[in-house]
């Protein structure tokens, strides 16, 4: 195993923030879909080009996301060790949840009353479904279902862990691991073998709806096994992907090769589902196994290519890059009710939609960036969340302490 650079630091890094704020623009492109009911509104300037956005994204975002936390991860792991490893991440990822869910919750079901009023004439429709289910298998987790995911990957992570140390003293089998992982990412078949898990899941299950890919574990503490291996197998190939940095090399050369294969692989798919939001689960047939290969193996495609793609542009540091990266985790923990009741206020607006749509997100991110400039950057916000804050610093200065923080965990990865 050879160690990652710190330049390969700042292109991943940049790329998870990116994989976050892109949540950003998928979840404002959902009022603009026309079908969609589960959102506090439907804006007067949908169209069917917005499905698009929320279809393409949602192949490889968070796929994308969960991989490069699993390998973060591990990096962390073996700088922090394990104790101050658990530690950070209850601080960082579950403490959040926790105390950000309840604020947010109350927000966002504001931002539904609100739209269900407007949509109502102004009245308060009737409900009698008695208000949200808070059981173990429906509590609703909202937007926040990452950050439990991630514990539960975390939890995964040691596990396996304890057991490679009592079982695996000698690493025989770790390299042998090292190996084959390594033989198969870099195979034609390897994006065929990494996406059969998924694949196989979609066939077993009579009630996938097709249009929508993973289905996301936004409600239960008991996510759903599509979730649990799409994501978890994301993590963990990001966890083994650290073990070995030939690999980003590998993404690096192939990246538009990866690309390509994405690109068509999305087309076939929509050819194959269309445009317009499929809401009936998918028949037990030959399409529906065909679908599922094709369209796990483009998500995987744009992963490991965007993962390539980033280590090709993004290798040198950027001041901007740097900065919407150390924001990013806060404009997405807050980002879902701001976006609701703007897509509320503006929803009859008469204007051309991509304006609209432009707009929407502009007004979004100026807001949810002045308050993490003010609020988190240079605040014990900025070091709960983001284990560092710059109080008083140059940029200079920041500079150099992301240099010897990369530096740090280059020699300890």
């Amino acid at each position: 195993m050879t160690a990652s650079s710190p330049q390969r630091l700042h292109a991943l890094d940049a790329l998870r923030g990116s994989a976050l704020l892109l949540g950003i623009v998928f979840h404002a492109a959902i009022s603009f879909m026309p079908g969609m009911f589960m959102w506090p509104v439907i804006d007067s300037q949908a169209n069917t080009g917005f499905n698009l956005v929320f279809f393409v994204s949602h192949m490889f975002r968070m796929l994308t996301f969960f991989m490069l936390a699993g390998f973060f991860a591990r990096m962390a792991f073996h700088r922090k060790g394990a104790i101050s490893f658990a530690i950070d991440r209850f601080k960082r990822v579950a403490l959040p949840m926790v105390i950000f869910w309840m604020p947010l919750f109350a927000a966002v079901i504001a931002a539904y009353i609100w739209g269900a009023i407007r949509a109502n004439g102004g009245e308060l429709p009737e409900d009698d479904s008695g208000g949200p289910d808070l059981g173990l298998r429906t509590f609703p987790l909202t937007h926040l279902w990452f950050l439990y995911l991630l514990v539960v990957f975390y939890v995964a992570a040691f596990a396996v862990k304890g057991l490679a140390v009592i079982v695996d003293a000698n690493q025989i089998l770790r390299r042998l691991i090292d190996r084959t992982i390594a033989v198969m990412l870099k195979s034609p078949l390897g994006l065929v073998i990494v996406a059969a898990p998924m694949v196989a899941w979609y066939w077993y299950n009579p009630m996938w709806f097709m249009w929508f890919g993973i289905p996301t574990p936004d409600y239960g503490f008991i996510p759903n096994g599509g979730a649990l291996i799409g994501y978890g197998s994301a993590f963990a190939i990001g966890w083994l992907i650290q073990r070995q940095s030939g690999l980003l090399e590998h993404f690096k050369r192939q990246c538009l090769l990866y690309l390509g294969i994405a690109v068509g692989l999305t087309v076939y798919s929509l050819s194959i589902v269309g445009t317009d939001i499929a809401w009936a689960p998918a028949a037990q047939d030959q399409d529906k196994l065909i679908y599922a290969a094709v369209y796990t193996i483009a998500g995987w495609a744009w992963t490991f290519g965007l993962t390539g793609g980033a280590l090709l542009v993004w290798s040198g540091e950027s001041k901007v890059r740097r900065y919407l990266a150390d924001s990013s985790y806060w404009l997405y923990l807050m980002h879902l009710p701001v976006l609701m009741f703007l897509q509320v206020a503006l929803a009859d607006l008469v204007m051309p939609a991509p304006a609209k749509f432009a707009f929407l997100l502009a007004i979004t991110l100026s807001i949810l960036l002045a308050s993490y400039h003010v609020m988190v950057r240079n605040t014990f916000l900025g070091g709960w969340l983001n284990g560092r804050r710059y109080p008083g610093k140059s940029t200079k200065q920041e500079a150099g302490e992301e240099s010897r923080t990369a530096d740090a965990a280059s020699q300890q990865a």
